[in-house]
């Protein structure tokens, strides 16, 4: 593979930086809400059994902060990188926390990783938005905001062509284009030229010799 066959690839890897920012920032927002809430929630009444403030439980371990983790990770690729390859594998690994998220409790029994407690609610509503905010509903929103993210970035728009156009690899744009075999004798440098001298009428009715141009012989 030749260098300018790799330089055009690399070129085509790049994207803007904003590409996949706010997508990325609001995914890392919400991964540290879903690693974090289990822990800090009790200190408002608003938790999952063991309702004490920095309880660790296996199930909350695996259920909670690993896929919190998991989209912080996959949030902050998608925040901080220039390359496409690199920042669709944040998105999918967003994509994986959110998954996890909404179907993590229903698959932990039966692989054996602990259950994440019963919500402490007094009301149905108190229960519902427990459910919402902890689980199902998080790694929804996370879902959709990394499937969007993976849509914007395996579009190639205009803007990234004026991207990739700014910012050239100063190399390719040193090195000069081939010279084509089949030039025309008078388009080579190194053609022999002498000048064409054309007469116009001075200010006083005479005539002098000007040179305007060159052309080849």
């Amino acid at each position: 593979m030749d260098d300018t066959t790799t330089r055009t690839r690399r070129g085509t890897m790049q994207i803007p930086r904003s590409r996949g920012a706010v997508s990325g920032l609001l995914i890392v927002a919400l991964g540290v809400w879903g690693a974090l809430v289990p822990f800090v929630g009790p200190f408002f009444d608003f938790a999952f059994s063991p309702d004490r403030p920095w309880a660790w439980t296996t199930g909350r371990g695996w259920l909670q902060v690993l896929p919190g983790l998991v989209a912080i990770v996959g949030g902050l690729l998608l925040f901080v990188s220039r390359n496409r390859a690199t920042a669709m594998l944040g998105s999918w690994m967003a994509l994986a926390a959110g998954a996890w998220f909404v179907v993590g409790r229903a698959v932990a029994g039966p692989l054996g990783l602990g259950s994440a407690g019963e919500p402490v609610a007094a009301t149905e509503a108190q229960r519902v938005w427990l459910e919402l905010t902890y689980f199902s509903g998080l790694g929804a929103l996370i879902i959709f905001l990394a499937a969007l993210a993976a849509g914007r970035l395996s579009v190639r728009t205009a803007r990234d062509i004026a991207y990739r156009e700014a910012h050239r690899d100063p190399q390719a744009v040193a090195d000069p284009a081939p010279v084509a075999t089949d030039a025309r004798p008078w388009e080579n440098s190194d053609a022999v030229t002498e000048p064409v001298r054309r007469r116009r009428p001075s200010l006083f009715g005479r005539r002098r010799r000007e040179t305007h141009n060159t052309l080849p012989v």
